[in-house]
């Protein structure tokens, strides 16, 4: 049973977590050959918004680059200890990757400009753009170290 003192902390998390993703907006953000630097594909919708599920056409030539840049600019109103993500990528339910990012502390009222590489899978585990088109949804969990903040999630479309 929980105790008075542990349902006002886990009040006073929440209340933290809702502070932070009402402070909190994706400005941006674009993926890039890292080889090239050459864009491939960039957005400025919000897609760290949690009331729906996102789409992302993105080229299918995306799928050759060896290693993938992503970049992203965010603001943030309040101040953030730990900001770091996990991300898992579903096809059709099923888990076929996960990775994790820390970025580490963020100012008040600073907009920040992250960027990440992304290995891709071998050529020979790679699967075709036909059978990934509209049924890889990439999760994000946005996290102030422990404290999960909010869920996103975009499905991919190949074009």
């Amino acid at each position: 049973m929980a105790t008075t003192a542990t349902r006002h902390q886990d009040s006073k998390l929440s209340e933290k977590a809702e502070s932070i993703l009402a402070g909190f907006k994706l400005n941006w953000m674009n993926l890039r050959d890292a080889e090239t630097g050459k864009v491939l594909w960039q957005s400025t919708e919000d897609m760290a918004d949690p009331k729906r599920e996102h789409k992302a056409h993105v080229p299918k030539n995306l799928l050759k680059c060896r290693t993938v840049s992503r970049e992203i600019n965010f603001t943030s109103s309040v101040k953030i200890e730990k900001f770091r993500l996990e991300q898992r990528v579903y096809l059709k339910g099923t888990i076929i990757e996960e990775w994790y990012f820390d970025f580490g502390f963020v100012i008040p009222d600073s907009t920040n400009t992250w960027q990440n590489m992304i290995e891709a899978a071998p050529e020979s585990q790679m699967f075709p753009p036909s059978v990934l088109s509209g049924n890889v949804v990439v999760e994000t969990l946005f996290y102030d170290g422990d404290l999960l903040v909010s869920t996103s999630r975009v499905r991919l479309y190949y074009d």
